[in-house]
């Protein structure tokens, strides 16, 4: 004999027999269009893969008929993207400083490819629009060590600083609480001295005897690079300590532990991963950014050679006992 079927007084529908506080479960069927497409669904993922690239294999994947392959096609797409740019990049690489000046579509193409290498490469460190960080410098100022023209950023671009590249910018920041160069009350007044000739003293307000005492100090220790008056020499990587600019903080306690610690950064070189008009485009980009420095003229040349012969000739007289 047949079990009976259990129906909900209400609906007429079948109950799966099962029952939670007086609450039965309904056995509800699916909607026809509901289960159409679940089983269209699975037609289609069988023809799927069959057609692309979908199971995983020991050694691979399977290929599908159509041998379809996303990275192929991506990896086709930039070499044409490419391909499309090289004589822009070629012109940007040729270009003088003067030229890129009086090129107003070579202009656009170097601020849209430098914007461009700039976020994917350089903003992690020195921020979105070069605003800096703790250690990074701030790119949009006109504070610059090494130069800020567009030929010098270009170089340092290029070299990096403290990265290994045989002509990169290379300079060092004594640790002289570290390596006990100096004992923690010398640190002290040097500390106060160097704050009271920046213009942070206005902020910060320097204990005068520490300063008069780190003051000799300084002469000692520090004015070889940054200079007596403390104007520094940024050609050599000696920041100037007379604005209120500071890599690493512009607190008395950030400004006291670089002269203990004596923190030196390290910038990688982009040579060996850019070629010449990424650089080029990526320097220019930097360049605008607000802080960017006129290039140097270039120096005059002779008027004629027979006159440099005549005054070489002449030299060569004078110097002649």
């Amino acid at each position: 004999m047949a079990d009976r079927i259990d129906r909900d007084d209400v609906s007429g529908t079948e109950t799966t027999g099962h029952e939670w506080d007086g609450i039965r479960e309904l056995d509800t069927p699916l909607p026809r269009w509901w289960l159409y497409i679940f089983y269209a669904c699975i037609a289609a993922a069988v023809v799927y893969w069959v057609l692309m690239p979908a199971w995983p294999l020991a050694n691979g994947y399977t290929r599908g008929v159509l041998n379809w392959s996303d990275r192929r096609n991506v990896a086709a797409e930039v070499q044409t993207l490419e391909a499309s740019r090289a004589p822009m990049f070629e012109r940007l690489a040729r270009a003088s400083t003067s030229d890129l000046a009086n090129d107003p579509e070579l202009q656009e193409f170097a601020r849209a490819a430098g914007e461009s290498v700039f976020g994917d490469n350089c903003q992690t460190c020195h921020g979105a629009g070069g605003a800096g960080a703790p250690g990074y410098p701030v790119l949009a100022d006109d504070v610059w060590l090494w130069g800020g023209s567009l030929d010098e950023i270009e170089q340092t671009i290029r070299v990096g600083i403290r990265s290994g590249h045989p002509d990169a910018h290379m300079s060092q920041m004594p640790a002289f609480g570290r390596d006990r160069m100096l004992s923690a009350a010398q640190i002290d007044d040097v500390t106060e001295y160097v704050i009271s000739i920046s213009a942070a003293r206005r902020r910060l307000g320097p204990n005068a005897q520490a300063a008069a005492r780190g003051a000799q100090i300084y002469g000692e220790q520090c004015a070889a690079c940054h200079a007596a008056t403390g104007a520094g020499d940024r050609a050599f990587g000696a920041p100037s300590l007379t604005d209120d600019v500071w890599l690493y903080g512009d607190s008395r306690e950030e400004i006291r532990r670089q002269i203990e610690l004596g923190r030196n950064g390290v910038m990688p070189t982009w040579e060996r991963r850019f070629d010449a008009g990424t650089i080029r485009a990526l320097a220019y980009y930097v360049h605008q950014m607000g802080g960017g420095e006129a290039d140097r003229p270039p120096v005059a040349a002779s008027a004629t050679p027979a006159l440099d012969q005549a005054q070489g000739s002449q030299a060569a007289t004078d110097a002649t006992p």
